[in-house]
């Protein structure tokens, strides 16, 4: 069972972030010291709105149930928007400098792009804490969101001015989360009809650097829809080696995990994704002393 990489993939993947070749994508995982896995607000509100069914962990069924209940689309969005900015109204430039925090490693290296699907800002906090101008960006993946004026016409990121690119959604903006089942839908649906609706520079990212995959379980929706549009991008490029950080399945026993793996290796084969089980913030403090390492070497 793979919970560390190889010497030669560490070597791979710190030269290509040196080279700015490598494009990180931030999961639940990644932000889940501060803002809890959707299956602790699904449970939560399966509770508070008598949610009938026995999937109560899965946040984009519950949702839905709650809009309905509700009658009103975006009840649970404006929730779930409210609960993220009280969780990090407290979060200071400092907490980017904690040991294993992985926006703070993250921003420490030279990288243009770095795509979310999570609804949070911390990674555009985490670049303005190293005294870096990074561009905040929202997928325009429904008719209300492609009304608004786009941030990237004319614009070129680099590692001094990053583009931060929300693939599901931000916080700021309620009608851009991708939350319900219905949401991940239209999102697949639309981002696979409407080939506009994402920038060149982000489809640049998918098919032109090494992906870091980053906080991600393979059974959340979120994974799930990155997976097929990834897999529309890396299926007829190059062959990159890309990297996928696993979180590991809770409450699983070795010989399941093990099982898990053989999946996830069949799973990802053709787009040359090596999958490894780890946690984020060690993966962070590993990657850190690495890259400085490198740094050091070269």
């Amino acid at each position: 069972m793979p919970d560390i990489l190889e010497e030669k993939d560490w070597g791979i993947l710190l030269k290509r972030i040196k080279e700015g070749n490598c494009t990180p994508f931030l999961g639940t995982g990644a932000c889940c010291q501060i803002i809890p896995f959707g299956s602790q607000i699904a449970n939560e509100w399966a509770k508070k709105y008598d949610y009938p069914m026995g999937d109560s962990d899965n946040l984009s069924w519950v949702a839905k149930f709650v809009a309905v209940t509700e009658e009103d689309d975006m009840f649970p969005r404006e929730e779930i928007c409210t609960k993220i900015k009280e969780l990090i109204e407290e979060v200071t430039p400092k907490y980017f400098k904690t040991c294993g925090e992985l926006h703070g490693v993250l921003a420490d290296l030279p990288l243009p792009v770095y795509i979310t699907t999570n609804y949070d800002d911390l990674m555009v906090r985490a670049l303005k804490s190293r005294g870096k101008t990074p561009v905040k960006e929202i997928c325009r993946w429904n008719k209300r969101l492609k009304q608004r004026k786009p941030a990237l016409l004319d614009f070129v990121p680099t590692p001094e001015r990053p583009l931060v690119y929300h693939l599901h959604g931000c916080y700021e903006v309620p009608d851009s989360l991708v939350l319900t089942e219905d949401d991940y839908l239209e999102f697949l649906v639309t981002i696979s009809v409407e080939e506009d609706r994402l920038p060149p520079r982000i489809e640049e990212a998918f098919t032109g650097t090494s992906l870091l995959l980053l906080g991600y379980r393979i059974t959340d929706w979120d994974f799930r829809v990155l997976f097929r549009l990834l897999y529309r991008y890396l299926e007829g490029s190059f062959s990159r080696k890309h990297i996928s950080v696993q979180l590991v399945p809770g409450n699983v026993s070795e010989t399941q995990k093990r099982e898990f793996q053989k999946y996830l290796d069949r799973y990802f084969a053709d787009l040359h994704i090596q999958v490894y089980w780890h946690d984020c913030h060690n993966f962070a403090a590993e990657l850190k002393n690495r890259w400085e390492a490198f740094n050091r070497g070269t």
